[in-house]
């Protein structure tokens, strides 16, 4: 029985490292050919996983970044959001002044996110998103 054994392990490694052999010495064609007919029938699509559109080469405007980002919120009035064009739930806000808007509008109040939850825009994007929403009150 141990002799059968070890006849049959020398056969298998026989094989196994003779295929290796014979594997080493494909053509490049052969293995391309090998390649092609293994290859996966489809593919994967991952959600997010398309390329991103060419990154922004300088500041946005304050139209863009409330049409993107603002919008969500103040369009509705979410959470007592203070709605884009409504005078009288602009009124008491513009009163505080435009620091406290623009510090409250970067850094959060209430139930609003810091920045409005646009993590890249800067301060001045910010403001523009601001002036774009009390604009023609």
């Amino acid at each position: 029985m141990d002799m059968s054994r070890r006849i049959l392990s020398l056969v298998i490694a026989a094989v196994t490292f003779s295929t290796t052999a014979v594997a080493s010495e494909l053509s490049q064609a052969e293995h391309d050919a090998i390649a092609e007919r293994i290859k996966p029938v489809g593919q994967v699509y991952l959600v997010g996983s398309e390329p991103v559109a060419a990154e922004p080469t300088g500041p946005r405007d304050g139209a863009t970044v409330y049409g993107t980002f603002c919008i969500a919120c103040h369009a509705s009035g979410v959470s007592g959001a203070p709605k884009t064009g409504d005078a009288a739930d602009w009124a008491p806000r513009i009163a505080q002044g435009r620091d406290i808007l623009a510090d409250h509008a970067i850094n959060g109040f209430n139930a609003m996110p810091a920045k409005g939850s646009c993590m890249d825009c800067s301060d001045d994007e910010i403001k523009d998103a601001i002036e774009h929403m009390i604009a023609g009150l």
